[in-house]
C-alpha cells in the first residue's frame, strides 16, 4: 500500500460522517431544535478524527516531508491551500462548539449558528477531499522514492498507534479538572 492509501481510506469515513451530519442538519432545520449531544459527537469526530488524526498525518508527516522537496510552484500552492483549508475546518468547528454552548444555555438564536456551521462542514469537505484524492496526493507521490513512501506509511501507522492514548489522556485530564473537590 502507498502512503496515500490510509489517507484516502480515512476520507471515506469522513464522508460517511458528513452524510450523517447533513441528515441531522436537515432534521434540525425541519424541527427547529438541536440535540447538543449529537453536536458534541460531531465536534469530537471533526476534532479528533478528521483534524487531529487525519489532518495530523497530512500536516505533521506528508506536508513536512514535502517542505524540503523541489515542489513545482503549483504543487507548493496546492499544499498551502490545503493547509488553509484545514485551518478553515478548525475555525468552523470552533464556531460550532461556541454555538452549541450558547444553545445549551438557552440562546435560541444559536440554533441558526449550529445549522450554519454543520451545513458549512457538509459543503466544504467534499471539495477539499476531492482536491486531495484526485489532485494533490497523486502529484505528491512523484516526489518520493518507494522507500520514502513506505517510511511515511510506517510513520502514519506509528502516529495512529499513539492517537488513542492522546485522546483518552485528554479525556481524563478534562474530567480531572472538573471533578468535585
Amino acid at each position: 500500500m502507498q502512503a496515500r492509501g490510509p489517507l484516502m481510506i480515512e476520507h471515506r469515513l469522513i464522508e460517511r460522517m458528513l452524510s450523517v451530519i447533513k441528515d441531522v442538519a436537515a432534521k434540525i432545520e425541519l424541527e427547529q431544535k438541536a440535540d447538543p449531544a449529537f453536536v458534541d459527537m460531531a465536534v469530537d469526530f471533526m476534532r479528533i478524527y478528521a483534524d487531529r488524526t487525519h489532518h495530523g498525518k497530512e500536516e505533521d508527516i506528508l506536508f513536512r516531508s514535502l517542505k524540503n522537496k523541489p515542489l513545482s510552484s503549483g504543487d507548493r500552492q496546492s499544499m498551502n491551500d490545503l493547509i488553509a483549508d484545514h485551518a478553515f475546518g478548525r475555525q468552523v468547528t470552533r464556531a460550532l462548539v461556541e454555538a452549541n454552548k450558547r444553545y445549551r444555555s438557552g440562546d435560541e438564536k444559536a440554533l441558526a449558528d449550529i445549522m450554519l456551521r454543520l451545513q458549512t462542514l457538509v459543503k466544504f469537505y467534499p471539495g477539499h477531499i476531492e482536491k486531495e484524492d484526485k489532485i494533490f496526493f497523486p502529484a505528491s507521490r512523484a516526489y518520493f522514492s518507494d522507500e520514502e513512501d513506505q517510511a511515511m506509511l510506517a510513520e502514519f501507522r506509528e502516529f495512529d498507534r499513539k492517537m488513542i492514548h492522546e485522546k483518552y489522556e485528554s479525556v481524563v485530564e478534562t474530567l480531572e479538572s472538573c471533578r468535585p473537590v
